[in-house]
């Protein structure tokens, strides 16, 4: 794309391949201030709002204080943050996406929905062979540190298999965000993908997690919420369920997500 990374800052020569740059970074680390993509791409910050705007106004990307990380400016204001939208992540090139899907529905045509959610299954335990289930999640008694670090082993490994995943503690949990989804359009199509995802979470991390957003129903990210209380085995129905009482028990926002 024009954009050449040697250790130091990215040359870029048009409007073009800096706004390429821009949303490649944002894809690869999610929501980020005009100065931590400037100083990513060696640029100055007012020079990379030029181009945040310019996106902005294609509906490409959108401005966010509710990210979750506390950055600030001046006297403590939060610096305002920016992350793709579905229509920008919509653009990135997908250039399986037809034979993948097309190949799904001959895999339900064959073998019925079993057989999808099999494979489904099968696909997400292939990447997070490697995450350990959290220590006590055998015994219903997840230790809340072994919970974070699993969680945090999660993101890693999805991250390996293109998601850009990572963690971020709020409220009374952490939250597993995942900035981009190679198979988004297959799994809009196919949601046993996206819940075979959460249901391997919850094995892996011993206690019920609930998913607040995915990039396949069009929201900016996928973001599971994963509780950390002294109990955190509790039944998937006594999770907060309307927006007012996730944002009561956790913190979080559910608009935030999206």
């Amino acid at each position: 794309m024009g954009v050449v990374r040697d250790g130091g800052p990215v040359s870029v020569s048009s409007d073009g391949q800096t706004r390429t740059a821009v949303v490649s970074l944002l894809v690869e680390r999610g929501p980020a201030t005009a100065g931590e993509i400037g100083d990513e791409l060696g640029m100055s910050a007012a020079g990379v709002r030029r181009h945040l705007d310019a996106l902005i106004a294609a509906g490409e990307v959108r401005a966010t204080t509710g990210s979750g990380r506390h950055v600030t400016r001046g006297r403590g204001r939060p610096a305002k943050q920016f992350q793709l939208t579905a229509h920008g992540r919509g653009k990135l090139h997908h250039s399986y996406d037809d034979l993948a899907g097309a190949a799904m529905r001959r895999l339900r045509d064959l073998g019925g929905d079993a057989a999808v959610r099999e494979f489904a299954d099968d696909r997400i335990e292939a990447v997070l062979a490697g995450v350990e289930t959290a220590a006590g999640a055998v015994t219903d008694t997840p230790d809340p540190d072994a919970v974070v670090e699993t969680a945090e082993r999660i993101a890693s490994a999805l991250t390996e298999a293109g998601f850009s995943a990572n963690t971020r503690r709020v409220g009374a949990g952490v939250q597993i965000c995942q900035h981009h989804c190679p198979v988004a359009h297959v799994a809009a199509e196919f949601p046993e993908i996206c819940e075979a995802e959460t249901a391997r979470f919850t094995q892996l991390l011993g206690t019920h997690v609930q998913r607040l957003a995915t990039i396949a129903n069009g929201d900016c990210a996928c973001t599971t919420h994963v509780p950390l209380a002294a109990n955190t085995a509790h039944r998937i129905d006594s999770l907060p369920q309307t927006d007012a009482q996730l944002a009561s028990a956790t913190g979080i926002n559910r608009e935030d997500s999206r």
